[in-house]
């Protein structure tokens, strides 16, 4: 019998699992295909990316982490979400990601971060509401968009100079077993959180994909004559 019960645990876990890396592979692979090479672009274009990206993953990418620990109930969640906090504090990620925009000389400027104001704001408020399972699949999904961003974040820099990549270096390896052990999360945490009926389940996901797309695709107005 107790077989029987584990097997069944488990097919349940791989299911619910399964059931949200589909679609989240398919946002992030719809990102992805919109990637221009680094080559093709201008170093103004460049570098707002690198800033665009810098002003939004510094100073916000630990709060969303820790706002979905918060949230969560199981201890599955909970490990998975303190051992990436962990991480992020004690190998002083912030820090690398700052180094390596000041090396391809894309520190963000006040322009930069409030170019990307509408879209963090909508994030942190949805991220507000306080809804575990929506925040485990936003998290997964942006790590996933992370580790596959990094090649290409990677090569705008070395286009302007640089050769600060510890940050890329590091989040295109860490990144692929964070992605796993959110789903792993996801899987445990929407067995003791359902979602409230009528709830999308990838509304944060959404929100994300928009944030994301705007950092890479942002342009400034015109500067009239």
């Amino acid at each position: 019998m107790t077989t029987l019960v584990s097997q069944t645990e488990s097919t349940k876990t791989t299911t619910s699992s399964c059931s949200l890396q589909e679609p989240i592979n398919a946002a992030i692979e719809g990102c992805m295909s919109r990637l221009r090479s680094p080559k093709q672009l201008t170093s103004s274009e460049r570098r707002g990316i690198v800033a665009r990206y810098t002003s939004v993953l510094e100073g916000t990418f630990i709060y969303w982490m820790t706002a979905a620990l918060i949230v969560v109930k199981t201890d599955e969640a909970r490990e998975e979400l303190v051992e990436n906090l962990h991480e992020e504090v004690k190998d002083a990620h912030p820090d690398m990601l700052r180094r390596f925009a000041m090396e391809a000389h894309a520190f963000p400027t006040d322009h930069d971060a409030l170019a990307m104001h509408e879209e963090v704001t909508k994030v942190r408020k949805f991220l507000g509401k306080l809804s575990p399972v929506q925040s485990l699949a936003s998290m997964a999904f942006f790590e996933g968009a992370i580790q596959r961003f990094m090649p290409f974040l990677a090569n705008l820099a070395a286009e302007e100079g640089s050769t600060e990549m510890e940050y890329t270096d590091v989040h295109g390896v860490c990144d692929i077993a964070h992605t796993e052990g959110l789903y792993r999360a996801f899987a445990a945490e929407i067995e003791a959180s359902p979602l409230d009926p009528g709830a999308d389940l990838l509304e944060g996901v959404h929100l994300l994909r928009v944030l994301f797309e705007r950092i890479v695709h942002y342009r400034p107005a015109a500067v009239a004559a």
